[in-house]
């Protein structure tokens, strides 16, 4: 069992900074990825950032070079750095987690931001 909870969301105005974090608990000697994706109101969730446990990353490309996902050295901790935010950057985040052959999902944070 893994268990996810997401911190630091809320409301930003357009053009601002957020930073997320994610505390994963449980099995974490198991995980071999962590990430975020996101869902918008009446959209399907999207994938938004990874990292593995060797610290390989990705990101979507509606977010590539604002956002930046990265983890603490015990692992216990990962972040998403959100920068130059946009009105539809506005959503619920979910931290995720890969453990063997199952994702582990956090209980979403809401990400809003104002133009």
């Amino acid at each position: 069992q893994v268990q996810l909870v997401e911190s630091g969301g809320g409301l930003v105005q357009a053009g601002g900074s957020l930073r997320l974090s994610c505390a994963a608990s449980g099995s974490i000697g198991g995980i071999t990825g962590m990430g975020w994706y996101r869902q918008a109101q009446e959209k399907d969730r999207e994938f938004v950032a990874w990292i593995t446990r060797t610290s390989f990353t990705q990101y979507a490309d509606a977010v590539m070079d604002r956002f930046t996902i990265s983890r603490d050295n015990a692992k216990t901790m990962v972040y998403l750095h959100m920068d130059t935010l946009k009105p539809e950057d506005t959503a619920v985040y979910y931290c995720a987690a890969t453990y063997n052959s199952l994702t582990y999902w956090g209980q979403g944070i809401q990400v809003t931001v104002s133009s």
